[in-house]
């Protein structure tokens, strides 16, 4: 058997159907995991989940909107009864969100809430007693670089972040004895279609300038590719990573250290 080998093992990936996600979702395919895709894009999700399959490798995808609990814990009941257990849950989904507190309105506070911090709170409180029956798990939550340093316009994004940081110190020091391990991963800028989307509706007529202005924020020179947030998030739910629980990884070619 390889190294960092998930054969066997269960996996849910909320957000799997596309960016960072998607890059999860078939890299644990690849090592031998049964994928559930839970993502609210019923198209990006399907296919992501039928070009796994057609690699002969496993994947299903459920329709999901991580944000309301009770279809949360439907889906998770019904793949820890085909699966007979849930092993690694990875809470990748999350939207994002640009401007100053002044900027930031009401309704902007409540659907960043219900999403980045009460839907990893939905899937982390759902998949717990089905780990907790198998004597072990691994959740990676997905928090970010704004989650530990001050970004301008990302008020409340980085509020939401916070939150999914603590969560993961929390969650791993009260399910030490239960065998799950909790961490989380702090992506800098990765190159995604939804940076494109961004530059596109943001700076018309002015895409490859901006990005690569914002692709130098990184001291490293680039954005970070979806498979190299993949493959540390396949490390980190491997056998190989048993004695890594409660820490954040940042991955963000050198900008939390190295700028300024």
């Amino acid at each position: 058997m390889s190294k960092f080998s998930l054969t066997h093992k269960t996996a849910v990936i909320s957000g799997g159907g596309s960016g960072i996600g998607k890059s999860i979702s078939e890299t644990f395919a690849e090592m031998g995991a049964h994928i559930h895709i839970l993502d609210i894009n019923e198209v990006a999700g399907a296919k992501t989940a039928s070009d796994i399959a057609e690699k002969g490798q496993e994947a299903h995808f459920h329709k999901c909107d991580i944000s309301d609990g009770v279809k949360v814990l439907e889906i998770l009941e019904n793949i820890n009864a085909i699966n007979d257990g849930i092993d690694i849950l990875i809470n990748n989904a999350g939207i994002g969100f640009v401007g100053n507190i002044e900027g930031t309105t009401e309704a902007d506070m409540d659907r960043l809430y219900n999403v980045n911090i009460k839907g990893v709170f939905n899937c982390i409180k759902g998949v717990i007693p089905f780990m907790r029956s198998k004597k072990g798990g691994v959740i990676i939550n997905m928090a970010s670089i704004a989650a530990t340093v001050g970004l301008s316009d990302r008020f409340a994004y980085s509020m939401t972040k916070g939150a999914v940081l603590t969560m993961t110190y929390s969650i791993a020091k009260d399910y030490l004895e239960q065998n799950i391990r909790c961490n989380s991963i702090s992506p800098a800028r990765v190159h995604t279609t939804f940076v494109d989307e961004f530059i596109a509706k943001n700076y018309p007529g002015r895409e490859k300038e901006m990005f690569d202005t914002l692709s130098k924020t990184q001291p490293i020179g680039r954005m970070g590719k979806p498979n190299e947030i993949a493959n540390l998030a396949l490390y980190l739910c491997s056998d190989e990573a048993a004695f890594v629980t409660g820490t954040d990884f940042p991955i963000d070619g050198g900008f939390i250290k190295l700028n300024g």
